[in-house]
């Protein structure tokens, strides 16, 4: 589980040289997920992509709360992630 949470969170951060994110320390973004790993099922299907996962417990986003025991919280403090390779004139 360890592993698994490095290649989804730190690793990608370091490989795509995004500052301040990827792992939990004083000055970076909170971005965090509590979740249930024996409940977590994706119910999103090719055909029919619009369906949340479930075992999901609790995710805050930029240090806010957008989920909370599993449902929406109405808060969207998400903002758009550019790393240096991204150039606005395209």
């Amino acid at each position: 589980m360890q592993e698994a949470i490095r290649k989804l969170t730190g690793l990608p951060a370091y490989n795509l040289r995004l500052e301040r994110r990827g792992s939990l320390h004083t000055g970076n973004y909170a971005d965090v997920v509590v979740f249930d790993p024996a409940a977590v099922q994706d119910h999103a299907e090719f055909d029919d992509p619009h369906h949340y996962s479930t075992g999901m417990v609790h995710v805050f986003v930029n240090g806010v709360q957008v989920l909370a025991d599993g449902e929406h919280t109405g808060a969207a403090p998400g903002r758009v992630v550019r790393g240096p390779g991204w150039r606005g004139d395209n």
